[in-house]
């Protein structure tokens, strides 16, 4: 069997080692990453990268939902409107939208690990910097700088998806929405207590420390052995697999590594190559649809348990949709969040786990089309459900089960683009797709603070049309990626 050099498996190589691909003597057994990734199976190191990796979702899910949390008291020290404050929110998933795409680019061709320690860098930088933020628009432009560097990490889902055996991908992947609830419940809590105490621009510089915290425990996480292979990297590849089979306590395959190797990486135009054109066409779709979906029922929380709730009766006018804790108002709009308003948040978050179990279940049985359907289905019907005259508990299952289903959208499609795409374009792919993901987040505000206003059965209408889309898009999926190894190139 081929081996590094003793100093590559001694240590962590992140930098490309250039090698010469020969031909292996006639007769030599050889195996490639995926057989590699196979037979050593489920373990130790698996553990810590779905801990570090996974926690990427913690840092991810406190700078995007910080906002929330934020909003009443920026409206009130600088005397913002309505659509100031819905600004901001804008303009961080426009930083998304645009560096998601860049990023992606740049992560297939230098590495997923250098990108995603890049975007842990530049977000936690800016973070800091917006905790100092003058006036509102210098605000407004770091949180979007901060939104750019959020977007890069997605590289921490590409990454454990490529050192997963394909049995264990359906399961732990989306244990990793468990993150995503940490993150927000942690910045939920923090904002209950740091904003009434001291202030906002100290729980800004507080949430940015699990990012830095976890910036000095990337060093033990490897590149991805598949993305060496693929970029010819063979000697990193091999001591990547030899120091996680040793961690495994496993023995790696006999021969030597031998992989195609693809020069060209990250090319938009391999996005619409014949094989995954149509593929391609239908993620857009459904990552759009999803993220409507998902921030509209956040946006459109507070107005819908304003509403008259006794049938036959009226709405009244919404004065104040950002008035949670029904304090008195004043001329500069602050409404700040009281017990109760923090309370509903945490209620509302936690059903994002709550058909996780179920979610796990049909991605791995049903697979991961008919599952996403079927989800999506379902977002559709309670959607049409929030219409119907009923109390407020009652309102507020409705938004815990479309809370719930949205999140298990989100789940599938996650993992689903992960696994269709080869390596070559794997991370261009997940790019590509979180960016119209921002669009469509971009677009909710719209449709769940206007137009619901204006004609309540509308809003909800769209937001139904656009999910029974998205199930008919996930149904005729052209690949079922349940049991299928990754792909190494087109």
């Amino acid at each position: 069997m081929a081996t590094a050099p003793k100093e590559a498996e001694n240590a962590i190589v992140l930098e490309e080692i250039p090698m010469e691909t020969q031909e292996p003597p006639k007769g030599q057994k050889t195996f490639t990453v995926e057989e590699a990734v196979e037979t050593i199976g489920f373990g130790r190191f698996h553990i810590a990268l779905f801990l570090i990796m996974g926690s990427t979702g913690v840092a991810e899910a406190m700078e995007i939902m910080l906002i929330a949390v934020v909003s009443p008291l920026i409206r009130c020290e600088w005397q913002l409107q309505d659509w100031q404050v819905a600004l901001v929110t804008t303009m961080v998933f426009f930083g998304y939208m645009v560096f998601s795409i860049v990023l992606g680019l740049l992560a297939d061709r230098y590495g997923r690990w250098k990108i995603l320690l890049l975007s842990f860098l530049w977000a936690a930088y800016f973070s800091l910097l917006t905790s100092f933020a003058p006036s509102y628009i210098w605000f407004v432009f770091l949180r979007a700088m901060v939104g750019g560097g959020v977007s890069g990490h997605a590289q921490g889902l590409i990454i454990k998806t490529e050192f997963l055996p394909t049995k264990y991908r359906g399961y732990m992947l989306p244990l990793s929405q468990v993150f995503w609830l940490t993150g927000s419940l942690l910045i939920i809590g923090l904002a209950s207590v740091v904003n009434p105490t001291i202030g906002w621009r100290w729980l800004i510089r507080i949430a940015s420390i699990p990012g830095i915290l976890l910036i000095l425990v990337f060093k033990f996480i490897p590149e991805s052995a598949r993305y060496n292979v693929s970029t010819g990297n063979v000697a990193a590849a091999v001591a990547t697999l030899q120091r996680i089979a040793k961690m495994n306590g496993v023995v790696m395959p006999e021969g030597v590594l031998r992989e195609p190797t693809k020069e060209r990486r990250g090319r938009f135009k391999d996005l619409m190559h014949p094989k995954y054109l149509r593929t391609t066409l239908q993620i857009w779709i459904i990552w759009l649809g999803i993220a409507f979906a998902y921030y509209g029922v956040i946006l459109a929380s507070a107005e819908l348990l304003e509403r008259d709730l006794v049938c036959g009766s009226a709405a009244p006018a919404v004065q104040d949709p950002g008035d949670d804790s029904e304090e008195s108002r004043s001329p500069c709009h602050c409404h700040l969040f009281g017990p109760a308003a923090y309370q509903t948040m945490i209620i509302s978050t936690v059903g994002e786990i709550a058909l996780n179990p179920l979610n796990i279940l049909g991605i791995n049985f049903l697979g991961r089309r008919l599952s996403l359907c079927i989800t999506m289905g379902c977002t559709a019907l309670f959607f049409l459900l929030l219409n119907i005259c009923t109390s407020s508990a009652g309102m507020i299952g409705f938004l815990f089960m479309l809370r719930a289903l949205v999140s298990a959208n989100f789940n599938t499609i996650y993992i689903y683009t992960a696994e269709v795409y080869p390596t070559t374009m794997r991370a261009l792919g997940m790019g590509t797709s979180g960016s119209l993901c921002r669009v469509g987040a971009m677009v909710a505000p719209f449709i769940s603070q206007v137009l619901m206003s204006a004609s309540f059965i509308g809003a909800l209408c769209l937001f139904s049309s656009v999910c029974v889309v998205c199930a008919i898009s996930a149904f005729t999926l052209p690949i079922e990626t349940k049991g299928r190894a990754l792909q190494v190139c087109i």
